[in-house]
């Protein structure tokens, strides 16, 4: 995670993160598929928090997941963390999953260059279809692909979650996050859940195993 080339790798795709609001094309209509959503805004990056990330890398390096399993790879930035922590840790493997042709290219040009691309499958396509192919016991989870399919995918997962299994949602302050936000919290669904404070807000949700 210290490397020099990796840090300097996610300085430059944070600033070009930032400039998202210049490149966006607005608000997608309310009707328009996955698939349309991220072809029309295949230019914006969309990232978790830098701070946001900080995390990821130091939960992956405490739980030593043999499998994380990423939705929504965009860029890459957030796969970069996970990516690193599994490097440092020395065992594990990142499946992660992009409906964006233009992103999965990019991502993988990205986990190259900084010397990743070993430790990473990105599968194209939609979630719910890619992921079933992911075998358990699963140790981690990130859900930062579309809010309204996030309860989706975790769903689709959780008969391959290993008990502890960590769950966590990027953008958890979003209204469009409401629904899974009632799912975890419940407990009796099977999650120990609470909000943590960075950007946008992340929600860790710990799987126990029902």
């Amino acid at each position: 995670m210290h490397d020099p080339a990796v840090r300097d790798l996610l300085d430059r795709l944070f600033a070009e993160a930032e400039r998202d609001d210049e490149r966006s094309p607005g608000r997608p209509a309310p009707t328009v598929t996955a698939q349309e959503r991220s072809n029309l805004l295949e230019d914006i990056y969309m990232p978790i928090s830098a701070r946001g990330g900080d995390l990821l890398y130091s939960l992956v390096r405490g739980i030593r997941p043999e499998t994380v399993v990423e939705f929504g790879t965009s860029y890459g930035i957030s796969t970069l963390y996970l990516a690193a922590a599994v490097r440092d840790n020395g065992t594990g493997h990142v499946t992660t999953t992009e409906l964006s042709a233009t992103k999965v290219d990019a991502a993988r040009a990205n986990l190259t260059a900084a010397g990743f691309r070993d430790l990473v499958t990105v599968l194209p396509g939609d979630a719910l279809t890619t992921l079933t192919a992911v075998a358990g016991p699963i140790g981690l989870v990130l859900l930062d692909g579309w809010k309204d399919l996030c309860l989706p995918v975790l769903r689709a997962l959780e008969d391959r979650l290993a008990p502890g299994a960590m769950v966590v949602a990027d953008d958890s302050t979003f209204e469009s996050m409401s629904d899974y936000l009632a799912y975890v919290r419940d407990p009796a669904n099977g999650y120990v859940s609470v909000g943590f404070p960075v950007e946008d807000g992340m929600e860790l949700s710990c799987w126990t195993g029902r």
